[in-house]
């Protein structure tokens, strides 16, 4: 895979999937709450024109009973009739046109001359008026002869309660889609009689309808739905996802890449460390070698040059010998593993072993030496020589760092299934930049120390399984400790 295809996936996976998926889910959100916005709006649209066309009618209705209670077809003048009917017509916008007609549905006087020679017998609404002597709506819109658009309000003239006319009035429907044009002029709104013939339509999409009351026509409310509200919100809160995502994403790719940074540093730490074990352990071998014979040689030249001075070179050679051995020895622990004699051994026994080498060196040093162990046995997998090495290299450390005199602690404790042993000095510390490179090969900061003392106990307390950690404070001292999982003993 190229190295760009795996930034890209992430980048995929972590950034421009989940905004999409957010923006699709969303849009759907911010649509579904303005269709049920406009919806509610659209239904108190429809409410208002509802009410308004109900009273409408009803005034209509209110307003020809009372004209019918003033007009008698039979016994009255034709003239006043006549006159009234004009009367009537002229004050009310909306009447298309008044007549009075007689039982058998004769017009007997007219408003307009269209309806002068139309008979209304036929025509269901007054067959309706006849049989239950009530006033009736038209649900049927009609046509004038000139085209004009109406529908018919037919109230009964009854004497001794029989229907003798009727008061007969055309309301014209463009008086009627003023009145919705005025209440809400901006709105969609038609409205639909029984066969769902429109009357009044300029809309684009069916919201909202309400059944009239006083006639059996529906108010529908229509609108289409403007999505530049969705989008805009969308889009905002689509970049605002986007944008952390994007952090989070250059967050995510920071720590992966100081990891990777970390990784690749311990593996070129780890490489190094084996090929200068490598190279350490054979140039070890090939020094002990030639090593052992001159100790051997010096040896016994020191038992036949018995002088006190040439005894003082010997001594000398032999302790520089010894170092040199130490050295080697240091060398071959960085090598390849070798198999050991690990054995279960109580730490307290090698504390106790090694105890009086450490408290003569803190006499020497003019440091205040204690330590602590528990009761119980502290039971662990080592081997007793190099477990020896690490704390004694570590306390040599401390008193080192001790030169004015001191205090240097150290205690064994244990724990439910690990033990540590801690080992606290009052010297100078170690400086920050310095900390992290204590374990590195040939670092150090004395005159003339190997670099290797402490990269050698760390390879033998990680070959038990161990961990050891340092932790300083420069003019306050340092804390070495070491955890070790501990062997469950035969009586446990």
């Amino acid at each position: 895979m190229k190295k760009w295809m795996k930034p890209f996936i992430y980048y995929l996976i972590l950034v421009l999937l989940p905004t999409c998926i957010f923006l699709f889910f969303y849009w759907d959100y911010r649509y579904d709450v303005e269709k049920g916005k406009q919806w509610e709006h659209a239904k108190w649209v429809a409410s208002i024109h509802k009410n308004q066309i109900d009273q409408f009618i009803g005034e209509t209705e209110a307003s020809l009973e009372i004209l019918s209670l003033t007009i008698n077809p039979i016994d009255g003048n034709k003239e006043d009739i006549q006159a009234t009917l004009e009367q009537a017509a002229e004050k009310d916008p909306r009447y298309g046109g008044l007549l009075v007609v007689d039982p058998n549905g004769t017009v007997l006087r007219s408003t307009t001359h269209e309806n002068a020679f139309v008979t209304y017998q036929n025509k269901e609404y007054f067959q309706t008026l006849l049989k239950t002597k009530r006033t009736v709506v038209s649900p049927q819109p009609e046509y004038f002869p000139k085209g004009q658009l109406v529908f018919a309000v037919a109230a009964p003239i009854i004497q001794s309660n029989n229907v003798i006319g009727a008061v007969i009035a055309h309301i014209r429907i463009d008086y009627l889609q003023n009145i919705i044009n005025i209440l809400t002029p901006e709105e969609d709104v038609q409205i639909v009689y029984h066969n769902n013939q429109i009357i009044h339509s300029s809309a684009k999409e069916t919201v909202v309808s309400i059944v009239l009351e006083n006639i059996p026509w529906q108010i529908v409310v229509e609108s289409e739905l403007s999505l530049s509200d969705v989008n805009k919100s969308t889009i905002f809160y689509g970049l605002c996802v986007f944008t952390c995502l994007h952090i989070l994403y250059l967050i995510s790719q920071n720590i992966y890449i100081k990891r990777q940074a970390q990784k690749e540093r311990i593996q070129n730490e780890a490489q190094k460390l084996e090929l200068i074990g490598t190279l350490a352990a054979s140039t070890a071998h090939e020094i002990r070698n030639p090593l052992t014979g001159i100790q051997g040689l010096v040896q016994l030249l020191s038992e036949k040059y018995r002088d006190p001075q040439d005894q003082f070179y010997f001594s000398v050679i032999h302790k520089e010998i010894d170092r040199i051995n130490q050295i080697v020895s240091e060398f071959l622990i960085l090598g390849k593993p070798t198999i050991q004699k690990v054995e279960t051994i109580d730490l307290r026994k090698i504390i106790t072993d090694i105890n009086p080498i450490i408290r003569s060196e803190a006499n020497l040093y003019n440091i205040i030496y204690n330590f602590k162990m528990p009761a119980e046995h502290v039971l662990v997998k080592c081997t007793k020589d190099q477990m020896k090495q690490v704390i004694l290299n570590i306390t040599r450390n401390a008193f080192e760092a001790m030169d004015a005199g001191g205090t240097l602690n150290l205690e064994l404790e244990k724990w439910s299934d690990h033990c540590t042993i801690t080992i606290q000095d009052s010297g100078v510390g170690i400086p920050k930049d310095q900390l992290d490179k204590i374990f590195e090969p040939f670092f150090t900061s004395k005159e003339c120390g190997t670099g290797l003392g402490l990269v050698v106990c760390k390879r033998i307390i990680q070959s038990f399984n161990g961990v050891i950690s340092i932790e300083s404070e420069e003019g306050r001292g340092t804390i070495v400790t070491i955890s070790l999982p501990l062997e469950k003993s035969k009586n446990d």
